[in-house]
């Protein structure tokens, strides 16, 4: 099969499909890579890496487009890239097509094969494509909110994890799955007052066996989440619910009584954000902004930074699905593995995620009907 890797193109988003290694592992296996010029730079990977694994370096994103069955990106495509969608064409990436509905209709009136990784689910309920871009977002949003806090950037003035004879500072996340739970490993090693908040009790026992009670947990309510956001220097937004739209948790009267220059950063963001007074998805370039004297961060995107550790990361828990569909089929490589099945959300202008469908009030259509399992 011809994989092809188009440049990243969303504003700083530095990461690539695959690295090198990963190349070499598909070429060695048969297959043909089309990466595009200079694709892989932010992340420190340059032509000649590629090349010398088995690659061929294209200038053109078309030709990409064009010359390939399946389309290996990172972020969803963008608007310029529409019109090089074409029907029967299989598109891995992080689609998040719930908060996407232009998007989502492009891919069924052109009738591709689009699958996102956010939804690859085991039986488990585990989302492997998903869990190191959350360990990595969890990880950033504590060194981001550490650095938001600092008064140059109108924050409180807050060191996190305070000093001898001056208190800590405080975090709240919610939400206690991998974005929590790593989020929670950084505020924790540098000192701060860590509160983790969630409905599952079963998540909440298994973070305050990890942290041996150095957190604080609570379950999810309304009244203690009004409780809790009052006292709190640092909001972790870290909620998913796997294809589905993020609901809002956190109102505006609750962002209101937050202490002047306390900072929200909402990693749910890139499927709708649980904050009720983030209004927009910000960029790397500018990143934050402020409302009611509360810092918010909502980059929709946050690996993006950390290009390299993101890209090698993923392309970890990539391989053996490029593998499986490159060498079997998308069809008979979905009907082996329910896990891949999960992560189709179009398929032959029909829309397959029920989440999705339901976000945006589309028609859903069941995988099986469609291929016959």
């Amino acid at each position: 099969m011809i994989i092809g890797i188009p440049k990243e193109i969303k504003v700083m988003e530095d990461r690539v499909a695959i690295t090198p290694e990963g190349v070499h592992y598909l070429t060695k296996n048969g297959h043909k890579i089309l990466i595009e010029k200079n694709a892989g730079i932010g992340s420190g990977f340059t032509d000649d890496d590629y090349k010398n694994a088995g690659a061929f370096v294209l200038n053109d994103p078309e030709d990409i487009y064009k010359g390939s069955n399946l389309i290996v990106k990172v972020k969803e495509p963008q608007p310029s890239e529409y019109k090089y969608l074409r029907k029967n064409q299989i598109i891995l990436a992080y689609l998040h097509l719930a908060v996407e509905k232009t998007l989502t209709k492009e891919l069924l009136n052109k009738k591709v094969i689009s699958i996102a990784y956010e939804t690859i689910q085991k039986d488990d309920g585990d989302l492997p494509l998903l869990i190191p871009m959350s360990e990595v977002a969890g990880k950033m949003s504590i060194q981001i909110a550490a650095n938001l806090l600092e008064n140059r950037n109108k924050g409180a003035g807050i060191l996190l994890g305070g000093i001898a004879g001056v208190p800590a500072g405080k975090v709240l996340i919610i939400g206690a799955g991998h974005v929590g739970i790593n989020a929670a490993k950084i505020a924790v090693g540098m000192g701060a007052n860590v509160s983790i908040v969630d409905i599952n009790t079963d998540k909440l026992r298994y973070a305050d066996n990890l942290f041996n009670s150095k957190i604080k947990t609570y379950v999810s309510s309304e009244s203690k989440l009004k409780e809790l956001v009052k006292e709190t220097d640092v909001l972790i937004g870290a909620v998913l619910i796997p294809g589905h739209k993020a609901p809002c948790i956190i109102t505006e009267e609750m962002v209101k009584s937050m202490k002047k220059g306390s900072v929200i950063v909402d990693i749910s963001i890139d499927q709708g954000g649980i904050v009720e007074t983030i209004d927009r998805i910000t960029t790397h370039d500018n990143p934050s902004y402020e409302k009611y004297g509360i810092i918010h961060y909502s980059v929709a995107n946050i690996p993006g930074c950390v290009a390299r550790t993101s890209t090698m990361a993923l392309t970890n828990e990539t391989l053996k699905y490029l593998d499986s569909i490159a060498d079997k089929g998308i069809i008979d490589a979905i009907k082996q593995d329910k896990s891949l099945a999960r992560g189709i959300n179009t398929f032959n202008g029909k829309l397959t995620n029920k989440g999705v469908a339901q976000a945006l009030k589309l028609e859903y259509t069941e995988l099986p009907s469609l291929i016959g399992f």
